[in-house]
This record gives structure tokens, sequence and C-alpha cells, in this order.
């Protein structure tokens, strides 16, 4: 099937049989391995990556779905030069251990600071995240990796609250 989409800012045209899951088709098909497949359950978020602006999980969406919509994986946040500032705000906060679930983190607090705005509280967060696992932390670090990532990327959009 053939879905045409914007893939990390680019136009895009996927063809790629119906029951082809995004996962599959960012890691294998184009070798973007930031997206990891950590369950196959959907209860990981490790696979998450933004559609339309929403946080959503990679391994449950078919690419044939996908025609017309904006997809970011983190391959398309920033560059090792120029950190997204949701990817400062995790290595300034040392809001990771192994880095598996990164980049799924990464991603949904981009989500939950877009959704919740500058000063999304502690609270929001760590609800927010119940659909993300980390097996190597005990979540402080990255909860305080969003909420100075949300205060961040809404100081760099010129916006206060």
């Amino acid at each position: 099937m053939k879905a045409t989409f914007t893939l990390n800012g680019a136009a895009h045209s996927a063809d790629a049989p119906a029951e082809t899951l995004l996962s599959e088709y960012l890691r294998d098909w184009l070798g973007l391995t930031g997206t990891h497949i950590g369950c196959d359950t959907s209860q990981c978020g490790a696979c998450n990556v933004l559609v339309d602006g929403e946080s959503a999980k990679a391994c449950t969406l078919l690419v044939a779905t996908l025609d017309g919509a904006r997809v970011t994986s983190i391959e398309g946040l920033g560059t090792p030069e120029h950190l997204h500032p949701m990817q400062a705000a995790f290595r300034k906060a040392h809001a990771l251990q192994c880095g598996f679930c990164t980049p799924g983190m990464v991603i949904a607090g981009i989500a939950i600071a877009e959704r919740h705005g500058a000063d999304v509280s502690e609270e929001t967060i760590r609800h927010e995240l119940e659909g993300n696992l980390c097996r190597c932390t005990g979540y402080q670090n990255i909860v305080e990796a969003i909420r100075i990532g949300a205060r961040e990327m809404h100081a760099a959009a010129g916006e206060t609250e």
C-alpha cells in the first residue's frame, strides 16, 4: 500500500504491504533505529513517535493509515550540536541510565509539554507517563527533565504562562 506523509519534516512516500507497522518500517526499511521495540504489546512506550503532534506508539500504527500525517521520530528532533529542548533537558537532569526507553520518553515529554504548557505539574507528568516503562530509574529524573523541557520548549517559542 502506498502512503504519503511528512517524516521528520520531509515529504515521504511509503510503498509497503498493508500490514507493515510503523515501528518496523522506520527501523527495518529506513534504518531509523531510535524508535525502539521493547515489548511488542504496546505497553512500554519505547517506540513512541509524534503523529500530528501527538505521542503515538509506532508498534500499533500501520504505515498505510498515515496518509497525509506528520510523523516525527526521535531522529527528527534535533542534532548532536543543537538538541531539541526536551533532549537537552534529559541530558541536564540525568534522566537516563541504559538509554533504551529515552527516545520514547523524550517523545512523550514533548507531547505532554505541548498539551499542558510550560508549568506542567509533576502529578500530571507522572499520570501521563503511565504508558511508558523504564526499568532502570525511579522516574524522578525523567519527571524533572520533562518539567525543565516543557519550560524550555515554551520559552524557545516565546510563550510565557
